[in-house]
C-alpha cells in the first residue's frame, strides 16, 4: 500500500485528505509539525509528501526545501491557496513535483496522487515506451518505429529528464540547470533549440506537440 505523509497544522484538513485517500487505498501518515514531518519521512520513508501549509515560523518554499532533502524518493505535491504563477514557478523549484491550488474536488487530488505514483515506476523501468518511440536507458538507444533515432548528448540528456518529470510543470531555468549545470554557457534560446529538436524527431507532428508542451510564461510539460 502507497504511504502519503500529510504536514500540515490544520487538523481538520489533515483529517479530511487523510479519510480521502484511506478510501481510495491509501495509507496516511498525519504530521502536524515540521520536526514530525522529518521524523516521520526519516523513520516512515512514505512514497509521497502532501504539503497543505507552511508551518510556523516556516514558509512554504523553504518548507518544501527542507522536507525535500530529507526525502530520497522526491515527490512531493504542495496544496496551496494561491493561484499566483510565481507561487507555483517557487514551490516547483524548491523540489515540489506537482502544485494543486485550493480548494480543490477530492477526485483530482486522488488523480494527481496516481499520476505521481505512475512516474514513480516508470522511472524505474529500463525502457520506457511513448507514442512511438522506445527509449532504452541502459544501452542509452532511442527508436521510432524501430528505427534508431540520432541524438545528441544534450538531447537524450534533456529527453531523459523529460521523461523522469512526466507530467510536470518544468520551469526553463529547472531545464537549464538540470542538464546544462551552472556554468552559465546555455540559455532559454538553447533550450528552446533543443526541444525543438527533439520535437523534430519524437514528434508525430512536431507543429501541433502532443509529448513535448510549452507552458507559457514558464517553462515546459511532457506528457506521455
Amino acid at each position: 500500500m502507497d504511504s502519503i505523509l500529510i504536514v500540515s497544522e490544520d487538523e481538520r484538513a489533515s483529517g479530511f485528505l487523510g479519510m480521502v485517500l484511506q478510501r481510495e487505498h491509501f495509507l496516511p501518515i498525519l504530521a502536524s509539525s515540521r520536526e514530525a514531518a522529518v521524523h516521520n519521512i526519516c523513520t516512515l520513508h512514505p512514497d509521497i509528501l502532501m504539503i497543505d501549509v507552511p508551518m510556523a515560523g516556516t514558509g512554504s518554499v523553504e518548507l518544501c526545501m527542507e522536507l525535500a532533502a530529507c526525502h530520497d524518493k522526491g515527490h512531493i505535491i504542495v496544496l496551496g491557496d494561491s493561484s499566483d504563477e510565481m507561487d507555483k514557478v517557487l514551490a516547483l523549484e524548491a523540489g515540489a513535483d506537482d502544485y494543486i491550488v485550493k480548494p480543490f474536488a477530492p477526485r483530482e487530488l486522488v488523480a494527481r496522487v496516481r499520476a505521481l505514483l505512475r512516474r514513480r515506476r516508470a522511472n524505474a523501468a529500463p525502457v520506457i515506451h511513448f507514442g512511438n518511440m522506445e527509449v532504452d536507458r541502459e544501452r542509452r538507444i532511442v527508436t521510432s518505429h524501430g528505427e534508431q533515432v540520432m541524438m545528441s548528448p544534450c538531447e537524450y540528456k534533456l529527453l531523459l529528464f523529460f521523461l523522469s518529470n512526466v507530467d510536470l510543470a518544468l520551469t526553463r531555468q529547472t531545464l537549464l540547470q538540470s542538464v546544462w549545470g551552472y556554468s552559465g554557457d546555455a540559455t532559454t534560446r538553447t533550450l528552446d533549440a533543443h526541444v525543438s529538436k527533439l520535437r523534430n524527431k519524437c514528434e508525430p507532428d512536431p507543429a501541433n506537440p502532443r509529448h513535448f508542451v510549452t507552458i507559457h510564461g514558464v517553462g515546459y510539460r511532457f506528457v506521455m
